[in-house]
């Protein structure tokens, strides 16, 4: 049963690579890759709808017992499942759908990120108790800095302070962001080139 699941995962990477290189050469592959990429996902909704429920079921079961959480868990199910009707029933390009989306879900995302800014300052503080070095003075450095330079405050109308927090975001962490990219791309390729081969078998639980 191992190796039948290996010779189809095996099988299907090389005609999707084959449907992105040779299609030129064989055009029937590329009507098999398309049809391959559509189960793939279909699979995925599958598993995203499976996920969903799960959720629900296990929220659901948290506020059946009491158990501590348990009204931010009935909070939770009831905004999903209200949010899943107006989808279904009123689509997303209606304007009720966008009274939900710009009045709830984005200031509340807004909150979070801003929440998340203060945790990333305290964060960085703790760390220089427990370890005080030259990386974690300039950790807590910088996003003091970042987050003075984009706050709405008096001195943050200085064209410097907002240029230089410009430059930061835009150069530096964006350059950061962009070498995590690679490194996530190069092992996603690895370990796509191992599973063709064989070497890893993450279907059939090894």
């Amino acid at each position: 049963m191992r190796v039948f699941t290996a010779v189809i995962a095996i099988a299907a990477g090389i005609l999707i690579l084959g449907g992105y290189f040779l299609q030129g050469l064989f055009p029937a592959l590329a009507d098999v890759q398309t049809l391959l990429l559509n189960w793939a996902i279909i699979l995925v909704g599958a598993a995203t709808l499976v996920g969903i429920f799960n959720l629900i079921s296990v929220h659901t079961d948290k506020v059946r017992r009491r158990e501590k959480g348990s009204t931010y868990s009935a909070i939770l199910v009831i905004c999903l499942v209200v949010t899943l009707l107006l989808g279904m029933i009123l689509r997303p390009d209606h304007s009720a759908m966008e009274i939900v989306m710009n009045g709830i879900i984005l200031p509340s995302e807004a909150a979070l990120m801003g929440l998340l800014t203060i945790s990333l300052l305290y964060a960085a503080i703790r760390l220089l108790r427990r370890r005080t070095d030259l990386m974690s003075i300039i950790f807590l450095i910088t996003a003091a800095f970042l987050i003075f330079s984009f706050a709405t405050l008096p001195f943050a109308n200085i064209p410097a302070l907002g240029t230089v927090g410009r430059w930061v975001t835009q150069v530096l962490a964006l350059g950061g962001a962009r070498g995590i990219l690679i490194g996530v791309a190069l092992g996603t390729l690895t370990t796509g080139l191992r599973v063709l081969f064989g070497a890893d078998r993450p279907y059939g639980g090894n």
